[in-house]
């Protein structure tokens, strides 16, 4: 399982200082998810021999504009391993689950962001993941906490019944904030999610990372077209 984290400068904490907090709360990696303009300086291979965890390099895309967020996406999709789109604005919502090359819209519901059934089937059709953000569960109180788990049991019904996929992350944006996946899992049931399904979407991380790692590698010549190794020509001769 991965938590997907803001770190220093766009979050108070270094990704050296997450990892080491993922690593004590039983996560396999992180997704630095800083947003374009405030990205993070820091050596993945070296955090990850140092503490165990995985560091994935990912982008948050924010703009004001459909337009201008199809650049950003664009200009970043060749070389960031995660590629998330900063949602609340209703357009920009739009525009991340009718791309494929999205891989997550993040927090669609803040601000005054709406999401229907519309848009939970593009989802779906598309393969964007839509973002599950337990941070304002974690950390807000009173009526913001209140909003914040009704707009996740709304959010939750519309991506069950579009089968759309689906991240799960605390959104934190210092170590402190990060917490285990048993935590999240028992704020997930509490407000209503299937403990399974948390348990899915903090693991959606990870399979992302994978696949899009697999994607950039040297041996994918194109989507759907490897070139053959060693092993593939002499199973080819052989039969």
């Amino acid at each position: 399982m991965y938590e997907a984290v803001y770190a220093h400068p766009d979050g108070d904490s270094t990704v050296a200082r997450h990892a080491l907090t993922a690593a004590d709360s039983d996560y396999d990696g992180v997704v630095v998810r800083n947003h374009g303009d405030e990205p993070a300086e820091y050596d993945a291979d070296a955090i990850a021999d140092e503490y165990g965890v995985d560091v994935a390099e990912g982008v948050e895309v924010r703009a004001d504009d459909p337009s201008r967020a199809s650049g950003f996406v664009g200009n970043y999709r060749s070389d960031r391993t995660v590629v998330v789109v900063h949602g609340g604005d209703r357009r920009i919502n739009r525009f991340a689950v009718e791309q494929p090359t999205v891989d997550v819209l993040a927090h669609p519901m803040r601000e005054d962001g709406d999401f229907n059934h519309v848009l939970a089937n593009a989802a779906a059709d598309n393969g964007v993941r839509v973002e599950f953000d337990f941070g304002p569960v974690l950390r807000a109180s009173g009526g913001s906490r209140v909003r914040a788990i009704k707009e996740l049991r709304k959010l939750r019904e519309l991506v069950e019944d579009a089968g759309a996929p689906f991240v799960i992350s605390a959104s934190p944006t210092n170590h402190l904030q990060i917490r285990a996946p048993r935590d999240i899992i028992a704020v997930g049931e509490t407000i209503g999610f299937d403990a399974d399904a948390v348990r899915e979407g903090l693991a959606e991380w990870g399979r992302v990372v994978e696949r899009n790692r697999e994607r950039q590698s040297d041996a994918v010549i194109e989507p759907g077209v490897r070139l053959a190794d060693d092993a593939d020509d002499a199973d080819g001769a052989e039969q």
